[in-house]
């Protein structure tokens, strides 16, 4: 059982999300980082889609109210009591340990792991938390200081010293979108060229980034229809938004590109204030890239249904 001392920014309980559901509306959800997630996972021997705590923003303060083992990292700092400790190496707690997570000044998701995994309730397959309609996670809610969280069942083989770095590095690399035609070259090339910033209004939803407007070369707003994940969409506004875990299914504003597979845990993990540039790349480009994020994440490992 961990109880959840102090709650500051968003807290919430995540796994690999849904793979289904899109057909009604349902995102993907689920961790916005997945590399980090994973790591955090097999630092303490879960299956790598075990649900954890993620904090975006802010800092997360739990007390273990039995023995546990904890990994902790992804862009937050975490120490125990007032120890730091190293990102993705487990720690065996005794119980009323104390850990803190805080989100570092060049991060903004972190995750806590905790052998067992969190047990919440399996819907849909998913353990993960859809906060615009209240569903799944824990009580379909953020966390918040008082809460008291079930533990699954602790696994018996742990791993120590996983990599803290990101696998990749550079701009944040993008593929041509469907409505990409409907840009000119200038504004396909000040996609690449500009130096974005990111807002203060970005979400588990998407990024929005301030830099220069790029509109298409006639108003573009469409009948809805599919969005992915890492879409780039560009509002009549010109400021670009970047759809993330939490991101609408459906939409009309024109997407210009998308952000690859392999560069979107980086990307999100971009703060308030972050700059950020990209990088045009082949579809042909982008598979190998996805080929060796598969090869680090692993196969998608889904909750168990207990």
């Amino acid at each position: 059982m961990l109880f959840i001392v102090k709650a500051l920014g968003l807290v919430t309980v995540q796994d690999r999300g849904w793979s289904i559901g899109r057909a009604i509306g349902l995102p993907q959800s689920g961790a916005l980082d997945v590399e980090a997630f994973v790591t955090a996972n097999r630092a303490v021997g879960n299956e790598s889609g075990a649900a954890v705590l993620e904090l975006v923003g802010g800092s997360l303060t739990v007390r273990a109210e039995v023995p546990v083992v904890i990994a902790a990292g992804g862009g937050a700092g975490a120490r125990i009591g007032t120890q730091r400790i190293a990102a993705f190496t487990a720690y065996p707690l005794p119980a009323g340990a104390v850990v803190t997570l805080d989100t570092a000044p060049t991060g903004r998701v972190g995750y806590l792991a905790v052998a067992g995994g969190i047990d919440v309730p399996v819907i849909l397959g998913s353990r993960s938390t859809y906060l615009p309609t209240a569903f799944g996670g824990y009580q379909g809610r953020r966390l918040q200081a008082g809460d008291r969280l079930s533990l699954g069942p602790p696994a018996t083989a742990m791993t120590t010293g996983s990599p803290t770095e990101p696998s990749e590095t550079g701009p944040i690399r993008v593929v041509p979108g469907p409505q990409g035609h409907l840009f000119g070259d200038e504004s396909l090339a000040a996609l690449e060229s500009t130096v974005w910033q990111v807002s203060a209004a970005s979400d588990r939803m998407g990024t929005r980034l301030i830099g220069s407007a790029i509109a298409p070369r006639v108003p573009a707003t469409l009948p809805s229809e599919a969005t992915c994940l890492g879409a780039i969409q560009i509002p009549d506004d010109g400021q670009p938004i970047v759809l993330l875990a939490d991101g609408p299914t459906v939409g009309g504003y024109p997407k210009i590109g998308a952000v690859i597979t392999a560069d979107l845990g980086r990307f999100a993990q971009l703060g308030p204030g972050a700059s950020v540039r990209f990088s045009w790349v082949s579809l042909a480009q982008a598979v190998p890239a996805a080929a060796r994020w598969m090869n680090r994440v692993g196969v998608p490992s889904r909750a168990p249904s207990r």
